[in-house]
């Protein structure tokens, strides 16, 4: 596996050089903490089927072969890091993320005005994605945009490297692959998602995935929906699929260059991207951020 195909999260370019700041320095890591943090799901842990071998999957993403995998009991959080909790991290430490220091992140151009959306860059082969300077966690879509309303939204723009101090100062980490799709599944063997193997049982809508032709049409709201929407999964954790990818401890292969994220997100169809399956993986470098990529602890 040496590449991804283009998905719904686009990566910052490789010859953009690392800024030099002279802010505040990244929150120290941290030890876990002596006592479990409250309100994290524990897990028994044990032997479960992991990957998947359809047909419909992409070949690069590595899903396969499906194989037996022991995990450990652990404790993970029930839905992704909100942005009142990344706030209070960033008042505690006086944290600033990655795509502050970079003055720019990736914001879809659907959640864009006509205008701004034709006048900025966007990335080879996703020209759904573009360069917004100002787009950070407090800021989603750039310059006058902001999270008054969205406290229990995802905290989106932020990077593995961001999502990883907030693990270690909370006295946390980011799951391992396979305590994601451990708990991802939610007690179910090899279903195709969280809830079983319909997209819609019963006509129900479950996940918060694109709905309509992917990129220009969609029949619903575009963008993160509040972390513990939808029902639960069998372990009590929140759209493990759908509304955000999630990074993961993980690097996506040999190569070390991009760590892998899981669970797809509210831009997910599939007619191009249908990697909103409990099973479905794909990578981004570590310093990159976008408006569809959070995060959820693990312990």
């Amino acid at each position: 596996m040496t590449e991804v195909p283009p998905c719904c999260a686009a990566s910052r370019p490789a010859s953009e050089p690392t800024p030099v700041t002279l802010s505040l320095s990244p929150a120290p890591p941290a030890a876990p903490a002596a006592q479990p943090p409250k309100g994290m799901i524990s897990l028994p842990g044990g032997i479960f089927r992991m990957g998947n071998e359809d047909e419909n999957a992409n070949p690069l993403d590595g899903e396969g072969p499906v194989r037996d995998v022991e995990v450990a009991p652990f404790r993970i959080d029930p839905t992704t890091v909100t942005n009142a909790q990344f706030a209070r991290f960033i008042k505690d430490t006086g944290y600033v993320t990655e795509a502050e220091t970079f003055g720019w992140s990736f914001v879809f151009y659907g959640l864009l005005s006509p205008e701004v959306a034709a006048r900025t860059r966007s990335p080879e082969g996703t020209p759904w994605w573009r360069a917004i300077d100002g787009a950070t966690w407090r800021t989603p879509e750039g310059e006058g945009s902001d999270i008054t309303r969205r406290q229990k939204h995802p905290v989106i723009h932020v990077s593995w490297t961001d999502a990883a101090a907030y693990a270690a100062w909370a006295g946390k980490r980011l799951p391992t692959e396979i305590e994601w799709e451990y708990a991802a599944r939610g007690g179910l063997d090899q279903a195709t998602f969280p809830w079983g193997n319909e997209l819609y049982p019963r006509g129900q809508r479950r996940a918060n995935i694109w709905e309509g032709d992917f990129p220009t049409h969609h029949t619903g709201q575009i963008g993160p929906v509040a972390a513990d929407s939808f029902r639960p999964n069998g372990h009590g954790l929140y759209n493990t699929v759908g509304n955000v990818w999630e990074w993961t401890a993980d690097w996506f292969d040999p190569a070390q260059d991009r760590r892998a994220m899981r669970g797809g997100s509210y831009l997910c169809h599939d007619s191009y991207c249908n990697r909103y399956r409990v099973a479905a993986r794909t990578a981004n470098t570590p310093d990159s951020s976008t408006g569809n990529i959070g995060f959820r602890c693990a312990y």
